[in-house]
């Protein structure tokens, strides 16, 4: 490989090509950022494995060999403070050195942050490798890099972490090569966010610059998908000489694809860049709009990411800096990074995408964004011709087992399930291939996911909530995604978003208790557990949820384990079937969570009554001190007292003191 600063130390690949033609392309990648993890050892989207996973995808494909190596360094503090408040770069260079209690509090008075030993020099390497890579970009050393980074950046503020995000990574590299090198020629910057999540950090320090363009397309679904707020709407374009210099693409639904992205590509964004005319593009490469990742729920391709790519290197000459953001489906981020790597490398031709169509919420946006932003850029004045709109995949056949008096319902639901069991039909054979794309990799089959979700969206079932999920408001973040006051992280919700058909309330004979006493969810405090065994002598609320079993499995695997891959269900018909005898039955899938114990409650109106708490074994660990009881902090507390007061079930004082007892008595 070719590493910094090594002169002629060229590899056999670039001896075969012509010097001329030959492309420098930088990497950066350090152990060193691995150091930032949870606190607990909890498992965690954001983990280490993130960045390994894709240098070992690299060197299987011999992708360093071919790159300029360059070392990773940490950012100085002049170069972030251009971007963050003193305090803040203050709290971030400090906050390993404090008391691991310390940390922890801070951690937990921010959204979606945890901080260990590590955190600091991690955030200072992921920020400073990024200024390096755009520098050496800048100055024609390079003609394109990728910076392997963590944490991310995105999503931090001014004066905030969250997000999983320390430094604004792409923002302070942006701002150190107008303010701090502008010998070297850079005056206006493309930043392409294509992160599922608004690049909300990034847009308020750009807002109102006309020499940065921020383009973000993300999953907004009109403000409830993280970051929750509507920074990320289409109004949102930039104040003062920075107006119609902020472009965001609010996706209004899941599901989107690289036939969705393709078209903002064509539509939107290539067009205004040939305007624009950048000298460098930054590209805020998040990977959780890959298919499969657990947060994002959208369906790029590695394909579609190298396409979209592609048609990013025919402006500034193809100088093009690609860091790290998210990405939590390990096999989807490695694959779509190899991707990219290829595309900079220019490896190969890039085919076409396939003959999909752009959803119709799609073009609604797209139609939306451009009317918004036609006075800023004339280039986006002419109405898209209809034929071209025309052009949108058929909506998703989605199955209701509510009743209908309506005969024109009806007769569409029979077609509709007549349809669905002519594909399952088909495709059942053929769910055991072995399918492996171009580099020989086997590819997990969409099919599968599709058809057991079909199977299990026909069943209704009865979910008993009995902690924080009593309130109706903060259950509804596993169905539709977000978060409610209190919660540090977001929910990513569940695939179909339709809302519980009914809600009920019951009261059973289990006991009800708090434990654990640190949560990523909660920060500080103990979280509700019941007791799997009844006693008659016990007395637990629960709010009862009418969900379809599909509905359940997301839930469950949200509870537990969010990153598991969900090609197969983690509780299926037979699992049903058994638990009417058995009574409980641990969900080994996800054992690593707390809560994979699925527990029966009995039946109601002829269907499963079904919770999920901790196995017996862990029981005995409570009993024994070996995992700690503790009471609830005031946060999670006021949610559960919310649940029983909102469901009428018990008065405010009431509701405290239902609370106390289960937190106080002893097992």
């Amino acid at each position: 490989m070719m590493e910094e600063g090594s002169g002629g130390g060229r590899s056999n690949y670039n001896r075969m090509n012509d010097a001329k033609n030959e492309r420098r392309v930088g990497l950066i990648y350090d152990q060193r950022m691995c150091k930032h993890r949870t606190p607990y050892g909890d498992d965690h989207p954001e983990k280490p494995d993130r960045i390994t996973v894709i240098w070992n995808k690299l060197e299987l494909a011999g992708i360093p060999q071919r790159c300029v190596i360059l070392n990773a360094k940490e950012a100085k503090d002049e170069y972030i403070c251009a971007v963050h408040s003193k305090n803040h770069v203050n709290l971030i260079r400090n906050i390993s050195s404090k008391e691991y209690s310390k940390r922890n509090r801070i951690a937990s008075k921010l959204n979606s942050i945890y901080l260990n030993e590590g955190s600091s020099e991690s955030a200072y390497l992921a920020a400073g490798s990024v200024i390096e890579v755009a520098e050496k970009v800048a100055k024609g050393e390079l003609n394109s890099a990728f910076a392997i980074v963590r944490p991310p950046g995105h999503h931090a503020e001014y004066d905030e972490a969250m997000g999983f995000c320390l430094f604004n990574n792409i923002a302070i590299a942006a701002s150190f090569l107008l303010d701090q090198r502008p010998e070297l020629g850079i005056n206006k910057i493309l930043i392409v966010d294509w992160d599922v999540h608004h690049g909300n950090g990034t847009q308020k320090t750009f807002w109102s610059d006309p020499r940065v363009l921020f383009f973000s397309v993300h999953r907004h679904e009109f403000g409830r998908f993280y970051p929750a707020n509507f920074d990320g709407f289409y109004t949102m374009v930039g104040e003062g000489p920075g107006a119609g210099y902020n472009i965001n693409v609010p996706w209004e639904n899941g599901r989107c694809g690289d036939a969705d992205y393709l078209a903002v590509w064509d539509h939107v964004l290539v067009p205004v860049a040939k305007e624009f005319n950048p000298d460098i593009i930054l590209v805020s490469a998040g990977f959780d709009a890959a298919f499969g990742d657990p947060l994002g729920g959208c369906r790029l391709t590695p394909h579609g990411y190298s396409v979209l790519l592609k048609k990013l290197m025919d402006f500034a000459q193809g100088r093009i800096v690609l860091a790290l953001e998210g990405g939590y489906n390990l096999d989807s981020l490695a694959n779509s990074a190899l991707a990219c790597m290829e595309v900079l490398l220019e490896d190969k031709p890039i085919s076409k995408l396939s003959e999909a169509y752009p959803f119709e919420s799609t073009w609604r946006v797209i139609q939306a964004v451009r009317q918004m932003l036609s006075a800023y850029w004339p280039t986006l004045a002419d109405k898209l011709p209809t034929k071209l709109t025309d052009q949108k995949a058929p909506p998703h056949i989605l199955l209701s087992s509510s009743e209908s008096d309506d005969e024109d319902d009806d007769a569409s639901k029979i077609i509709s399930k007549d349809l669905v069991q002519a594909v399952e039909d088909v495709v059942e054979p053929i769910l055991n291939l072995k399918i492996e794309d171009y580099h020989g990799n086997e590819v997990k089959n969409e099919v599968n996911s599709a058809l057991w979700r079909s199977k299990l969206s026909k069943t209704d079932i009865w979910y008993a909530g009995f902690g924080s999920n009593m309130w109706k408001s903060r259950f509804l973040c596993y169905i539709e995604g977000g978060q409610v006051i209190g919660m540090k992280k977001l929910c990513s919700g569940s695939v179909d978003r339709n809302p519980p058909k009914e809600t009920r309330w019951k009261t059973f004979p289990h006991r009800l208790f708090f434990g654990r006493d640190f949560t990523q969810t909660w920060g500080p405090g103990g979280v509700a557990f019941l007791d799997p065994r009844s006693n008659s002598e016990d007395k637990a609320y629960m709010c009862l949820y009418k969900i379809t079993l599909e509905q359940f499995n997301d839930v469950l695997l949200q509870e537990n384990v969010p990153d598991h891959d969900m090609n197969s269900p983690l509780f299926d018909l037979n699992a049903l079937d058994s638990i009417l005898n058995e009574g409980s039955i641990p969900v080994e899938a996800v054992k690593r969570g707390w809560y994979h114990n699925v527990v029966y409650l009995g039946m109601e109106d002829d269907m499963p009554i079904l919770t999920m708490t901790c196995p017996l074994s862990a029981m005995e660990s409570f009993k024994s001190g070996e995992i700690p009881l503790c009471a609830p902090s005031k946060d999670y507390a006021d949610t559960l007292v919310r649940g029983l007061v909102e469901g009428k079930q018990l008065s405010e004082e009431e509701a405290t003191t239902y609370i106390q007892v289960a937190s106080t008595k002893p097992l």
